[in-house]
């Protein structure tokens, strides 16, 4: 008699699909997948305060951008309508980076991380660029200035406190970073607030690279991180659904 039946490795897999298809199954709202994102950050920030928490963290960590994407795209009214390809991308990225950071403190690790959340602007600059950013820092570019001068300081200021090995990556991210928080202005609401906490979190990262103290230095971090997140990707789906901005026509 021959007895069939699935492997372990099929069924796995198949229980994974089938998972991945729930989380991403447009309801219009989203809302499970809000709360899920607020119920890790608040575990996440409670494990950063306590300090001790490294079994908690590492659990919290790597799911909150993955609940943020399950959000954008459970959000959606239906299949038809595309999923937000840019958003979902830099958010990808940031799971990468947040993972690499958190499970190993060397440098090898800061610098695989710096590299995906590098994506992470990437992306989400190209989605500004769609929601309509580029006409309007045409219009008013005195903040994308007012951006690139603030970063061109700061590389000055905290360059010399870092090891010269990570100086060069250190402006190049943080370069791509203000583009990002530059474009970002240029959309404006939620989004422009979401860009403008990310930069602050990044920049108390880079303080402590450069071997700058402040108080609950990683609180603060998280919590602006977290929080920048959770604005850019709202207000990038409202901005979405209400529609961008048409291009400028000659």
């Amino acid at each position: 008699m021959t007895i069939t039946g699935r492997s372990p490795r099929h069924t796995f897999l198949s229980a994974a699909k089938a998972a991945a298809a729930r989380l991403t199954r447009p309801d219009g709202h989203g809302r499970g997948a809000l709360v899920a994102f607020g119920a890790l950050a608040a575990a996440d920030l409670a494990a950063v305060r306590d300090g001790r928490a490294r079994g908690l963290r590492r659990a919290a960590k790597p799911l909150l951008m993955p609940a943020l994407a399950s959000y954008a795209l459970r959000r959606r009214p239906d299949t038809r309508t595309p999923a937000p390809g840019a958003l979902v991308t830099g958010l990808a990225f940031a799971t990468a980076g947040d993972s690499a950071l958190l499970f190993d403190e060397h440098e090898p690790a800061f610098l695989l991380g710096m590299a995906a959340f590098l994506g992470t602007q990437v992306s989400y600059t190209a989605g500004y660029a769609r929601l309509g950013a580029l006409r309007s820092i045409r219009r008013k570019p005195w903040p994308a200035v007012g951006c690139l001068a603030g970063w061109a300081a700061v590389n000055a200021v905290l360059a010399p406190s870092l090891e010269k090995n990570l100086r060069l990556p250190v402006a190049g991210y943080s370069l791509a970073l203000t583009v990002m928080g530059a474009t970002a202005l240029g959309v404006g609401g939620r989004v422009g607030a979401g860009a403008a906490a990310f930069l602050g979190s990044d920049l108390l990262i880079g303080l402590q690279a450069a071997g700058r103290k402040v108080p609950s230095q990683e609180l603060l971090i998280m919590a602006g991180y977290i929080f920048g997140q959770y604005l850019i990707t709202t207000g990038w789906l409202d901005r979405s659904q209400a529609g961008a901005p048409a291009p400028e026509t000659a």
